[in-house]
C-alpha cells in the first residue's frame, strides 16, 4: 500500500488557519453537513433491485421513493484546506497521514484534472525546475507527473523550497478527483513512503525551525456540527479529556501502531497471529473503518447487515440496536457505541462505517475517521509514537 486508501466519507472539512500560539499553529476545521456532501456520489449499480432487496431485508417501509442508494467512491478523502505555492497560487489539498508526497493538478494537466486549480510555475518568482518524474499508485489507480520545488506556505508557516509534484495526469482517481473539491494531496506520512524521497511538508516545517515540536493533532468536529482543528506543532487540550495515551509506532511508514484485538459483541476478531497482522495504521484520509474482507464480512453478518454490490460496503436500517465495537491497542480499550460506527444515508439507512479490504502489505486494520472523531489523535514524528484521548 504505497498511499492513502480513501473511503467513503462522512466528514468533509474545509480548513482556515488562525495565528500561533506559543509555538504552535491552529487549523480551524468546519464540517460540511453530510447530506451536501454527499450530493456528488457515484451511485451504485442497480439501484432499483438494491431498493428492493433492503426493503425485503429489512422490512423497511419509507412512505416514499428514496431512490438509489448513493455511496462515495474510495478515492475522495476528507480533509482539504488551502495551501499556497509560489506565494500566490492557492490549492484545496487533502491533509492525509496515510501518504507523504504533496502535489497539486499542473496546468499541463487536461482532461483528468477536471475544472481544478492548477499550478503555472511561469506565475512564481520563487519556482526551482527539477522535473524528475513522479509516479504514484494509490487505491484507485495511478497518478503521475513530474517533480518541481516552489515555497510553500501552509497555516500561515512558509516552507522555503518544498518538492512538490506537478500532476499532469489524474486519469487514475476517475471522478473521485475530476469532479472533488480538492485540487492535490498533502501527505504527513513518513518520508519513507514518500516517492523519491521527498520530505514532507511537516518534515520540512521541523528542519526549518518553525515549530514548537515535531507533533501535530486531529480534533474532528461531530454530527452537531461543532468546529473541529488540526494543530501542527502541539496539542490542543481543550478538545480532548483525560491524559493522553501514548504507544509506540511499530514502525515508520505510516502511522502504525500495534492492535492487540478487535471485538464485537463478545466475538474476537484477529486477522491473524503474525506480528504484521496485529497492526492498525491511523489513516486522516481514511473516513471509514477498513479491515481484512473476510472478517468484515463476519462483523456484518453478525450486525444483520447487508452487502452493497461495490466496494465491500454495507448497510443497516438506520436506529437498529448495534453492539460495543472495540480496538485494543497496546493493552488499552477504545471501544466505539453502535451509533458511532454508522453513517446516516438518508431514508432510514444507515452505512456501516466498516469496509472489507485486503491490502498488499498483508492483513491489517485501518482507523480512519470514524476512529479519530471520538479519540483525539496526535501524531508525534519527533518521538515515533501516537497519542490518544478521549474527544470532548
Amino acid at each position: 500500500m504505497r498511499a492513502v486508501i480513501s473511503l467513503v466519507c462522512a466528514a468533509a472539512l474545509y480548513l482556515t488557519p488562525s495565528l500561533a500560539e506559543d509555538g504552535i499553529r491552529k487549523i480551524g476545521l468546519s464540517k460540511v453537513a453530510d447530506r451536501d456532501f454527499v450530493e456528488k456520489k457515484l451511485k451504485a449499480s442497480d439501484g432499483d433491485v438494491l431498493r428492493e432487496s433492503l426493503r425485503h431485508h429489512f422490512e423497511i417501509s419509507t412512505g416514499q421513493e428514496p431512490g438509489n442508494i448513493i455511496v462515495k467512491d474510495y478515492q475522495n478523502a476528507q480533509y482539504y484546506g488551502t495551501i499556497t505555492l509560489g506565494g500566490n497560487q492557492n490549492f484545496d489539498v487533502i491533509f492525509d497521514t496515510g501518504s507523504s508526497n504533496l502535489w497539486v493538478a499542473s496546468y499541463k494537466c487536461w482532461f483528468s484534472c477536471g475544472l481544478h486549480h492548477r499550478y503555472n510555475s511561469k506565475k512564481s518568482h520563487t519556482f526551482v525546475a527539477n522535473n524528475t518524474d513522479f509516479n504514484i499508485q494509490y487505491g484507485s489507480g495511478p497518478v503521475s507527473g513530474y517533480f518541481s520545488t516552489d515555497d510553500l506556505d501552509l497555516g500561515g508557516l512558509t516552507v522555503e523550497g518544498q518538492t512538490f509534484a506537478e500532476v499532469t495526469d489524474a486519469s487514475g482517481l476517475g471522478l473521485a478527483f475530476m469532479i472533488g473539491k480538492f485540487d492535490g494531496i498533502l501527505g504527513m506520512g513518513f518520508d519513507s513512503i514518500s516517492v523519491a524521497n521527498t520530505p514532507t511538508p511537516f518534515q520540512q516545517l521541523m528542519a526549518q525551525g518553525r515549530l514548537n515540536s515535531g507533533m501535530f493533532a486531529f480534533y474532528l468536529g461531530g454530527a452537531d456540527g461543532k468546529d473541529g482543528e488540526l494543530v501542527l506543532g502541539g496539542t490542543d487540550p481543550k478538545h480532548y479529556t483525560g491524559d493522553i495515551v501514548w504507544v509506540d509506532l511499530v514502525s515508520e511508514t505510516y502511522w502504525t501502531v500495534g492492535l492487540d484485538g478487535v471485538t464485537l459483541d463478545g466475538a474476537t476478531y484477529h486477522a491473524s497471529e503474525t506480528a504484521k497482522a496485529k497492526a492498525a495504521i491511523i489513516d486522516s484520509g481514511t473516513s471509514l473503518l477498513a479491515g481484512p474482507t473476510a472478517e468484515v464480512a463476519a462483523m456484518a453478518q453478525q450486525v444483520g447487515a447487508i452487502k452493497l454490490p461495490i466496494n465491500n460496503e454495507y448497510v443497516i436500517p438506520c436506529g437498529m440496536p448495534l453492539p460495543t465495537l472495540t480496538f485494543t491497542i497496546d493493552g488499552k480499550d477504545y471501544p466505539l457505541n453502535g451509533d458511532e460506527y454508522v453513517i446516516n444515508a438518508g431514508n432510514g439507512i444507515c452505512l456501516l462505517a466498516i469496509m472489507g479490504i485486503d491490502v498488499p502489505a498483508g492483513p491489517m486494520w485501518i482507523l480512519g475517521d470514524t476512529f479519530m472523531r471520538k479519540y483525539y489523535s496526535v501524531f508525534d514524528m519527533e518521538n515515533k509514537r501516537m497519542g490518544f484521548a478521549r474527544s470532548t
